[in-house]
């Protein structure tokens, strides 16, 4: 395939990277498979301990370089990066839909996601802004100042193999720190991608070797980021129960971490709703990357004055669905991640009968003609209640409950009552409601939005969620300082030491 040539992949790739070398591990080898086709794209080498040490200390070194840099040369650098993301968007487009699965306009769409990022820490290159405070003793000025923290470890999930780094990757490069990333096993070429875009721009502008690590593997890569000492941040995205051995593993060294997990979100589609919107919102949320996003719409709670007008549409609405192969622009649905994936789709379709859940649009996987894995499923619908067991669990698969309510009240605490707090939405063209569910009695969510969808968030504002969700914040708005280390400041420039709180110490 002509996209892989552009990218520079090969049969057989090296996983181990510090940025301007390649190193060669003794480690297994990662094969990776298209859930498109079933075919082997190719395989990366996994990095072993020797090599990790390797890219750790070439990090560590060029860190000490790297913090020199004034912000905007660095913010240059990354205006360079967007810059041949641009020019290889077509390209690394294809080979996120070809190796994950998400429709060809979503594989675009994350390109263009890490090219508005780059934008943005373009500009955060000239604002990395402290405060000036006043001080209560004379002659004294109090100001703080943010200086960057050493190596950020990212490890990030298969459903946004290359957006979510470069969300960590460029705010934390502008803010003066190396990264070191580990991709997902199940999607490694990406991130072999990337590394040889990066690395161009790298060459050409002489930075120094160890900016951007990459350390592709299998869990045991992950611990040894996530325990060592040397890494002060980890920013780890995917599963809740992968986000608490992490985060137990750095509270345990006393080190940072942004959690960006599990999502299990709504819309409440109001009595008021504007139908069309709230029908265009929730099939998107709900069936995008084939439900593989962590801010799908995966329960509906609907007004009970509406429900069955809502039903009705829906389900007509899935049945012009085209579901196949992703690189076809006409299709809208295309595979889940794996067989394993489709295994969990299948014992949540049962869990939800078992519990009593009807399902108006049947489940099933997709054979046949137009097929060529076993990776293909029927998006599916069922009328559910909130105390379901399967209700409350993330299954990431394009499975929607719907849910009826009464008041708003109920509606709210229905949204609320799962362990998970990433994103939310309420389709209401009533004030009152809207006001109401972004209020502090209201979503419990990190991203709460009205008359959108719950997925297709915007880089400018910051990203993630609370609860099980994890508490990370990544992207836009002050996201930044999760990067840095405030350092308060203060100068005496008069002639006395006088000390604070009016303590005498006389001598």
């Amino acid at each position: 395939m002509d996209f892989l040539k552009q990218l520079k992949l090969s049969k057989n790739n090296s996983g181990t990277a510090t940025g301007l070398h390649w190193l060669q591990s003794g480690a297994a080898t990662i094969e990776s498979f298209s859930p498109v086709d079933g075919k082997s794209i190719g395989t990366v080498t996994s990095t072993d301990k020797k090599s990790y040490d390797e890219v750790i200390i070439a990090s560590q070194k060029a860190f000490k370089e790297w913090r020199t840099w004034p912000a905007p040369k660095r913010g240059e650098i990354v205006r360079q990066i967007g810059e041949a993301l641009r020019a290889y968007k077509e390209p690394l487009g294809k080979l996120v839909s070809y190796e994950m699965g998400k429709s060809l306009q979503e594989g675009y769409g994350e390109v263009q996601e890490m090219i508005d990022i780059c934008d943005f820490a373009v500009g955060l290159s000239r604002q990395l802004h402290g405060l000036t405070m006043h001080s209560e003793r004379k002659s004294h000025r109090m100001y703080e100042q943010w200086h960057p923290l050493g190596i950020v470890g990212i490890i990030s999930a298969f459903n946004f193999p290359v957006a979510v780094w470069s969300w960590n990757a460029m705010l934390a490069w502008v803010c003066g720190n190396t990264c070191v990333w580990k991709p997902s096993e199940k999607t490694p070429l990406c991130a072999v991608a990337c590394q040889h875009i990066v690395e161009d721009v790298f060459k050409k502008n002489n930075v120094p070797d160890g900016l951007s690590g990459l350390i592709v593997g299998e869990r045991e890569v992950g611990e040894w980021m996530s325990n060592d000492t040397r890494v002060p941040l980890i920013s780890a995205t995917g599963s809740t129960r992968m986000g608490k051995a992490v985060a137990s593993a750095v509270a345990g060294r006393l080190g940072r971490s942004i959690l960006e997990l599990g999502g299990n979100n709504a819309i409440i589609i109001s009595k008021d709703a504007d139908l069309d919107i709230a029908i265009l919102g929730s099939l998107f949320g709900a069936v995008g990357t084939a439900g593989q996003r962590c801010t799908t719409t995966r329960r509906l709670i609907i007004h009970e004055s509406v429900y069955n007008s809502i039903k009705e549409k829906l389900v007509s609405a899935y049945k012009q669905l085209k579901i196949g192969n992703p690189l076809d622009e006409k299709n809208h649905v295309g595979p889940l991640i794996d067989k394993q994936a489709v295994e969990l789709y299948l014992q949540s379709i049962e869990a939800c009968k078992k519990e009593g859940g009807n399902f108006i649009v049947e489940g099933g996987v997709l054979r046949g003609d137009g097929y060529e894995s076993d990776c293909y499923v029927k998006p599916c619908i069922a009328e559910a209640k909130p105390g379901f067991k399967i209700v409350q669990h993330e299954t990431f698969a394009p499975i929607l409950y719907l849910l009826k309510y009464s008041t708003i009240d109920e509606a709210i605490e229905i949204q609320n009552g799962v362990p998970q707090g990433l994103s939310s939405s309420i389709m209401t063209l009533n004030l009152r409601e809207a006001e109401k569910f972004l209020s502090a009695e209201g979503s419990d969510c990190g991203i709460a939005n009205v008359n959108i969808g719950t997925s297709g968030a915007e880089i400018g504002g910051a990203f993630g969620g609370e609860k099980e969700t994890g508490g990370g914040r990544e992207s836009g708005s002050d996201a930044w300082k999760a990067y840095m280390r405030r350092q308060t400041n203060t100068i005496n420039y008069s002639t006395q030491l006088p000390l604070a709180q009016g303590i005498k110490f006389d001598i």
